[in-house]
């Protein structure tokens, strides 16, 4: 606080008005009041009075310039942040980005497996109608009378009729297995 006497209501202001011309805070008034970098005096009812000219050398311009580094390192450590938080999104995006074409290919993995059983199935299913088909020659393919008459001797007997029917019917491996 300053010895010096000023008329409160010529040059002094409040340290909210203060603050607000000088563009930092209230606190910071106070603290340079303290250090005497500006001067200032308490009135009769206990307020505290800035002088923003004269006094101290006027500080007004040199304060001011003094607290914009302040106000610059608060900055880059905003746009330190900023930052940290866009490479962070950006790593973040590029993995997510990973992980859908991962996914995707696996995707495709197992449509490729499910197209192979469902073909691999298809097969088993023929094959197994082809075993459970009748066992005589294709119908395209009958024998002639020719070649059953000029081979009599080879011929091998029969079943009834009843069992061959029954043959037909029964799956082929109960034929195998009995059943």
């Amino acid at each position: 606080m300053s010895d010096q006497s000023h008329d409160s209501r010529d040059n002094g202001t409040t340290v909210a008005e203060a603050a607000r011309v000088l563009g930092i805070t209230e606190g910071a008034v106070r603290k340079r009041v303290e250090r005497g970098k500006l001067a200032a005096e308490r009135t009769s009812d206990g307020r505290l009075v800035v002088y923003l000219e004269g006094g101290a050398g006027d500080t007004t311009a040199t304060d001011t310039t003094r607290d914009r580094p302040r106000q610059s390192r608060d900055e880059r450590h905003e746009d330190r942040y900023t930052r940290s938080l866009e490479e962070q999104i950006a790593y973040l995006r590029s993995q997510l980005e990973q992980e859908r074409a991962a996914r995707t290919e696996e995707r495709r993995r197992q449509d490729t497996v499910i197209a192979q059983l469902s073909r691999a199935n298809e097969e088993q299913a023929r094959t197994i109608r082809e075993l459970e088909a009748p066992a005589g020659p294709p119908p395209g393919e009958r024998e002639s009378p020719e070649t059953a008459s000029e081979e009599p001797e080879k011929a091998e007997p029969r079943p009834a009729a009843g069992e061959a029917q029954e043959a037909i019917q029964r799956p082929w491996w109960r034929r195998m297995f009995g059943g």
